[in-house]
């Protein structure tokens, strides 16, 4: 089982919703769960990476602070760090996916 095709679909998932919840207002939502899921997910590719010696590109990944500010302005800001890191992670995963299918 190809574990990192596992984890590409949960982050999907977790953009969409992080998408669902900041849509509700901000100032009404707290970043933690998001912030937590997100910083598992990059701990277990990590993990998966390290195993096999593959990309270095991984370590450019940094856990993000588990912090949940008050300021709606700033939640604003640490959903979109979550959102843009998880882009960035899917996308590395995607490219490391189809890479070793193309080497079957």
């Amino acid at each position: 089982m190809n574990e990192l095709k596992i984890i590409v679909p949960m982050l999907k998932q977790l953009l969409k919703e992080m998408e669902i919840v900041s849509s509700q207002g901000s100032g009404y939502y707290t970043c933690v769960p998001f912030l937590k899921r997100y910083n598992k997910l990059l701990q277990e590719a990590q993990r998966i990476f390290s195993q096999s010696n593959a990309v270095s590109v991984i370590n450019t990944f940094e856990v993000l602070s588990e912090t949940d500010p008050k300021d709606p302005s700033e939640k604003s800001k640490v959903l979109l760090s979550i959102r843009v890191e998880t882009s960035q992670l899917i996308t590395l995963l995607e490219t490391v996916i189809q890479q070793e299918e193309n080497k079957k």
